[in-house]
């Protein structure tokens, strides 16, 4: 006999879609926008793009995983981000290497760029469950606004 309910299986499968279908979209955004936050090419690398693959990128990849997954997506969130940046980072380090004309980011700045990428994820992750519960905090909307009490009340 299982200690866990019977929906925990649903649970995780839809949290391993959820985090399938963040990666994908943050790889994909990734490669359209071409950029590699991983690289170094000088001050002129940090420009349109790369903001929109730090900052705006990450948001809807926050937003998709807690949208799939439901309540408790903003904790999921997180880790498309760092898989995928991460798979980037090991993958220039021992497949690709470093192209010309481009240095590999030091692991302390690029580590505080994932962070921040990170961050933008858990923004996005907040508000897919905004959207989901049109509220937010712990009560669902239907147990936190109460109705109005009926006359008979309100004459005491």
């Amino acid at each position: 006999m299982s200690k866990f309910p019977p929906s925990t299986g649903v649970r995780f499968f839809s949290g391993v879609v959820a985090v399938i279908m963040g990666c994908a979209l943050n790889y994909l955004g990734d490669r359209i926008l071409g950029v590699k936050i991983e690289l170094f090419r000088g001050i002129l690398d940090f420009n349109r793009l790369w903001v929109i693959d730090m900052f705006v990128l990450p948001f809807f990849v926050g937003v998709l995983v807690a949208v799939i997954f439901g309540l408790g997506g903003k904790w999921l969130c997180y880790f498309p981000p760092l898989i995928v940046k991460s798979i980037s980072y090991l993958e220039i380090i021992y497949l690709t290497g470093v192209p010309e004309g481009a240095s590999l980011m030091p692991f302390g700045m690029w580590a505080l760029f994932v962070t921040v990428v990170m961050t933008a994820a858990g923004f996005g992750g907040v508000m897919g469950e905004i959207i989901i519960k049109k509220t937010y905090g712990r009560d669902p909307s239907d147990l936190l606004y109460k109705q109005s009490t009926d006359n008979s009340e309100r004459d005491i």
